[in-house]
């Protein structure tokens, strides 16, 4: 269990959530010297692996904190994404001839990714305040007053919620959250496989029984993630090897031999009306989420953090009128209304049930392979270089 740390009782900027966007703002923010502080209710930082893809565009713009190089060394380069009907590839999209420095995706742990982004946050001379969950937030026309659940107060000129889908932020800046939730379960899990037959692709395998995701991770490990009617409380070697043998590979069957870690989730696709209500704002998981189809969420929101905190800078260190804040919801809200389109149309065609639409849906496919307009167009999207910042 982390020590509580002693938290000031002011700041430029408190951000509330350490996940990988708060982490990323407070960084980005330290950096430029403004005063920051950055509280979590936690114990402690990520422990698990949770989301693991960086894409190209989430690395390029990582490199203004000079984390891009680290995160590389320390994950799995893959080439290509594949969507298949068992061994038999329906699609292709392929990254390496991305107009990028990154021509790949990355499978890298969130703790890991997180790991990296706290000791840069500690190299600029921030941290993170442990175990102080904000329960209230009030804003007046000169600042915004937290509070914590033990009755401490922070006044900040601007609070950003970066706390999640359940964000008490949001809530208090009485942003609505628009969309809805998808009727399937997801199981996610890390395993070591007898054959690794996906070390240099993500496989999308499509079945009558729902999607599986086969991925690698650094250290030998894979990951799975996969839709379910309704996933076990419990996860076990023999569920997920039921799943592989139900969905996945035949020629070159996989063999589950160890569970590493694993967890059980429901899908929302929402998304805040608003990324700023006066002096609080939203980024990451408090201002959109969505399917984990093509890997999109973190990186999304790791986005979201580094164009706020350049807009913060330029008010809070430069000058420059409060109104240029209002350029982050202009240029990241339509980034991430596309994500969200994106990633629920490849769930709808992804999990489409009837037998004579996967038929058709699989043909489609096969020829759209063919065209190599189309392998560019999916290979932009799904690294989000089509969807950079409007401004």
């Amino acid at each position: 269990m982390t020590t509580r740390t002693e938290l000031p009782s002011s700041a430029d900027v408190l951000v509330v959530g350490a996940g990988p966007a708060g982490l990323t703002l407070a960084t980005a923010l330290a950096q430029q010297g403004v005063d920051a502080v950055l509280v979590d209710k936690a114990d402690g930082p990520a422990s698990t692996s949770r989301a693991s893809v960086v894409h190209a565009r989430t690395l390029e713009v990582l490199r203004a904190i000079g984390v891009s190089d680290e995160l590389v060394s320390r994950g799995v380069t893959v080439p290509r994404f594949t969507v298949r009907d068992r061994d038999r590839i329906l699609l292709t999209v392929p990254f390496d001839d991305l107009p990028t420095d990154f021509p790949f995706t990355l499978l890298v742990p969130q703790d890991v990714t997180e790991q990296v982004l706290l000791d840069r946050l500690r190299n600029a001379g921030g941290t993170v305040h442990r175990r102080h969950e904000v329960t209230a937030v009030d804003q007046d026309p000169s600042g915004v007053t937290a509070k914590t659940a033990d009755g401490r107060l922070i006044r900040a000129s601007y609070v950003v919620g970066t706390d999640g889908m359940h964000s008490t932020v949001r809530e208090r800046s009485g942003i609505a959250f628009t969309g809805d939730t998808y009727a399937q379960s997801f199981v996610l899990a890390d395993v070591r496989l007898a054959h690794a037959g996906t070390a240099d692709e993500v496989a999308l395998y499509f079945a009558p029984e729902g999607v599986t995701v086969l991925a690698p991770l650094p250290g030998g490990r894979h990951r799975i993630v996969a839709t379910v009617d309704e996933a076990p409380e419990h996860l076990t070697v023999a569920d997920l090897q039921a799943l592989l043998d139900a969905r996945g590979p035949r020629t070159h069957p996989a063999t589950v031999t160890d569970l590493v870690w694993s967890s059980r989730f429901r899908v929302h696709h929402r998304l805040a009306d608003h990324y700023r209500a006066g002096r609080l704002f939203l980024a990451g998981d408090a201002a959109h989420v969505h399917s984990p189809a093509g890997g999109q969420g973190m990186n999304t929101g790791i986005q979201d953090a580094l164009n706020l905190a350049a807009k913060l800078t330029e008010v809070l260190r430069d000058g420059a009128p409060a109104t240029a804040l209002d350029a982050y919801e202009a240029e990241r809200r339509p980034v991430a209304e596309e994500v969200v389109a994106f990633t629920h149309r490849m769930t709808k065609i992804a999990t489409v049930g009837n037998g004579p639409l996967r038929s058709l849906r699989n043909t489609a496919l096969r020829a759209l392979d063919w065209i190599p307009a189309v392998h560019r167009a999916m290979a932009m999207n799904v690294s989000e270089l089509a969807t950079a910042d409007r401004g």
